[in-house]
Parts: C-alpha cells; structure tokens; sequence
C-alpha cells in the first residue's frame, strides 16, 4: 500500500492537502507568529487567513520549522500541506480514503464484469436462490467494506512506516527469488485461508460471523465480498501477514493482491464445469459452488492440497450442478 500511497501523493493528494491543511493555516496562529523573527512574522500577517484556515489552525500538526517558514510568502505556504508525507494522521487518513476506493472499484469492475459475462443468470432461477438476493448481496457488501478497511488500517499503516519486507529492486533477490516468491505466497496464503476458514465453520464463531456469507446458497459475483466484516477481515490477514515474515517485490505484491481479490469474485459465479485437467489441483469455481451448497468441504482458496490433507475435499461431479435443478423446473414449466 505504500507504493499506492507515492503514486497517490504525487499525483493527487500533495495538492488535496494542500488546500485542505495549509501550510498557511498554521503559520497564522498567534503562537506560531509570535515564535518567529521579524520577517517571518511580516510574511506569515501578510495575507489574511479565511475561516476556513483559522478552523484548521487548531488541528494538531508536526513541528514546524520556522526558518523553512520565512524563507515561504503566502502564496508558496498555500501550496503546501501543514501535514507532510511523513505525517502519522496524514497517512492515516489517505490510506483510508485510498483503501475505500480501491475496493469499490475492484468490487464493481471485476464483480460486475464477471455478473455479466461469466455468471449463469439461469442460476437465479435456482429455488435456494433468493429474492432480490443480488441487490442484498452488493448491500452488505458496502456494508462490510467501511469497517474491514479499519480492521485492515494497521497493516497498511506499519507497511507504510517501513515495518514489513517489502522490496523494489529486482537485484536485491534476484530474480529466482522473485519468480519464486510467487508460489510461495500463493502456498502460504492458501494454507493458512483453509484453516482460518475452518475454524470460522466451528458452530459457535460460524453463527456469529461466518453465517451472513453462506446465506447465499447459490452466490453470484457480487456475493464474494458479501459477509460479515470480521469474517473477510480473517480471511485477509494472511495476505497482509505474508510481507511481514518473508521478502516480497513492493509491484509483485501490489498485482498479487489485486489477482487474489479477482479470484475470490471467480470462484463465486456458481459454475460446475467439470472433467479439465487441473480440477484435481486447482480449487475452481465448481469447487467453491460445493462449499456453499454443503457447508463442510472445500475450505481452501486456491488449491486442493490442504482439503486433500484435512479430509474435506470433494471432487465436482456433474450430477451435483446446482444447474440441473433449475433445468428440471424449467421442463415441469
């Protein structure tokens, strides 16, 4: 998220703050004015402060330099924020705002993309499929996002702050490393995703948190993100954990974390295709549909290894396509 954040300060947020906590704003204050030195103090009351500033003048903000200051006119001081990069609040703030985008707009692109194109609407003709149930579905998704990106912001937070193992130059682990880091995140996210999972199917935390997700027996896209905001918390903390314990490029990250957010919107379109060559592997869309229709299989993300070991895989047979119910009530209409 830190390479989020520099594209966005310098493209956008620099001048957003800029206007929303001047420089100026502070410079203004009586405290500030009477710590600086003639001339700083004739440039800072040369200009008039709006409402808006003598407001802002109250936020607290890092020290400032003074110097810096007078060798600033008016003009130039509102041009730059009272809350630089560096910033904890600042930070804060923009991650906040940047995470809430994001997922929006990676939930209706991709979710409204794989509705239209890839999702059977026959399905929604399926008996367990419920009223307005796509309408539900994007609701307490908006629902859940708000408050799985305040579970997520000390995450993003330590990341920015340098906290994580993070790296940019493709020489720094050259690039087996690099081309290796990929499976191994895949691995790792996978195996620990399985067992969170698991553990949120356990009676008690599934009637308090899990529960809200499964109520759509047959899920469309929108339903991906669907659930309780602690439950799509959990299933997250695996990705953001990874960079914490083992190197990983800052780009590779930033695409591997929007591709695993596509994948969870994928195996969410209720498909039973069955019978190709890596269904044995791969823990597909046909495999997810099971998990939602019978509650206790197929737990994992990605592949099938971990329900192989645990005893909770089952294999996607035709006879089970939720399809075949819709296409017998169709012959008795």
């Amino acid at each position: 998220m830190d390479l989020v954040l520099n594209i966005a300060d310098d493209w956008i947020l620099d001048k957003a703050w800029a206007r929303v906590v001047p420089l100026s704003a502070f410079t203004a204050s009586s405290e500030i004015i009477s710590s600086l030195n003639s001339t700083a103090k004739y440039l800072a009351l040369s200009g008039s402060p709006s409402t808006w500033s003598q407001l802002v003048s109250h936020l607290p903000h890092p020290p400032l330099s003074y110097n810096e200051i007078a060798s600033l006119n008016p003009q130039s001081q509102q041009l730059i924020s009272g809350w630089p990069r560096d910033y904890i609040p600042r930070q804060i703030l923009s991650l906040s705002l940047l995470t809430l985008i994001g997922i929006h707009l990676l939930y209706f692109i991709f979710a409204g993309l794989s509705f239209q194109y890839i999702f059977n609407h026959e399905m929604m003709r399926h008996p367990r499929f419920l009223k307005n149930q796509v309408r539900l579905e994007i609701q307490t998704s908006l629902q859940a996002f708000p408050v799985m990106t305040l579970l997520t912001l000390p995450w993003f937070q330590a990341e920015v702050m340098g906290y994580s193992k993070l790296y940019d130059g493709v020489d720094t682990y050259g690039y087996f490393y690099l081309f290796a880091s990929v499976p191994l995140y895949l691995l790792f996210t996978d195996y620990c995703i399985y067992w969170i999972h698991r553990w949120l199917h356990i009676p008690f935390i599934y009637k308090h948190i899990h529960k809200p997700h499964h109520k759509w027996i047959i899920p469309t896209p929108f339903g991906s993100h669907a659930f309780h905001p602690v439950d799509g918390y959990l299933q997250s903390v695996p990705y953001h954990l990874f960079i914490f314990i083992f190197p990983l490029h800052r780009v590779l990250y930033l695409v591997l974390f929007v591709l695993v957010n596509f994948w969870s919107i994928f195996i969410h379109d209720s498909d039973m295709i069955t019978g190709h060559i890596f269904e044995k592997a791969i823990n597909g869309p046909a495999h997810h549909t099971l998990h939602h229709l019978y509650f206790t299989v197929n737990y994992g993300q990605y592949f099938t290894w971990a329900d192989r070991a645990g005893g909770s895989y089952r294999q996607p047979e035709s006879h089970l396509d939720p399809l075949l119910e819709v296409k017998a009530l169709k012959k008795e209409d």
